[in-house]
């Protein structure tokens, strides 16, 4: 069961990215859909401090309210995707 959650707006191109991206790497989220006036985003401004979409929360990596699409895809690119480092090091 993934922690991930993800505030988005219907239609929203930058959205879009992030969800194409989670996609790809086969993870589950929960999806909060959001009011399309930024004034009324008031759950997504106590998460991140702003109000615009996407948000992403994972509480498993202590991730509290990212935005900007581009550095939501990076971080799930590195944390979930092929930038993972997988296991411990054999370092001593």
């Amino acid at each position: 069961m993934s922690n991930l959650e993800l505030y988005e707006l219907d239609g929203c191109p930058f959205c879009a990215k992030v969800i194409d991206k989670l996609d790809e790497l086969g993870l589950e989220y929960e999806s909060h859909m959001v009011p399309s006036s930024k004034s009324e985003r008031d759950e997504v401004a106590e998460v991140s401090g702003q109000r615009g979409v996407p948000v992403l929360i994972d509480a498993e990596h202590g991730v509290d309210g990212m935005a900007e699409s581009d550095d939501i895809v990076a971080y799930l690119e590195e944390t979930y995707g092929g930038g993972a480092s997988g296991g411990a090091s054999a370092s001593a």
